[in-house]
């Protein structure tokens, strides 16, 4: 059975179509956003307040606490108990990242169980959406975006230093364990100083 979609055009009378009444209210709805929130600042600036609001957070000085809850940080390259990478450089993330943000050159690898290896394993987070498609598409969770790390920013963009290659990405963060869906690993536990910021 078809389900039928009724659209029903609405007429707009002389005020709808001249727009007057919307940009008003649009506009007393800011200006009482403003009010409120200058009135707010005053307070917490004179002590009569604890929290200031919701106001713009003052970074680098303070910085909100990220929820772990599919977390997007920069990448990371999971090791064997030996150190050696996970990637078995069968390309699965280079072909979903739809950026074309990894390269990867693959070698024989000396280990007679692991056919391949990554020789050259290259992200350019400049490219890169962080949309997570290389993540879900390795079979060995060999790459992760779980380092916790959200703070990459350049001054040059033409520069390599969002130019990550096999070390980088292998020994850039501390070893975590576990998977952060399956065995709770939350973000805001990753050393760094935080300031949890609440919200009135």
């Amino acid at each position: 059975m078809e389900k039928k979609i009724i659209v029903k055009e609405v007429e707009l009378g002389l005020l709808g179509k001249i727009y007057i009444v919307e940009a008003i209210r649009g506009v007393s709805i800011t200006g009482w956003h403003f009010i409120k929130n200058f009135f707010t600042v005053v307070a917490y600036t004179f002590k009569l307040r604890k929290h200031r609001g919701i106001i713009t957070v003052y970074y680098p000085e303070e910085r909100r606490v990220v929820p772990s809850i599919a977390p997007r940080h920069r990448h990371r390259l999971m090791q064997r108990e030996d150190g050696s990478p996970k990637c078995v450089a069968c390309m699965m993330c280079e072909s979903a990242c739809p950026c074309y943000c990894i390269h990867i050159e693959a070698a024989e690898s000396p280990d007679p169980k692991i056919q391949k290896y990554p020789a050259r394993f290259e992200i350019d987070l400049l490219r890169c959406c962080f949309c997570g498609l290389c993540v879900e598409a390795c079979p060995e969770d060999a790459i992760r975006m779980d380092s916790g790390v959200l703070e990459f920013s350049v001054y040059d963009r033409f520069s390599d230093e969002n130019y990550y290659d096999k070390e980088y990405l292998l020994n850039s963060v501390p070893h975590i364990s576990g998977h952060p869906r399956h065995h709770g690993w939350e973000t805001d536990k990753y050393p760094g100083e935080t300031v949890e910021i609440k919200e009135m």
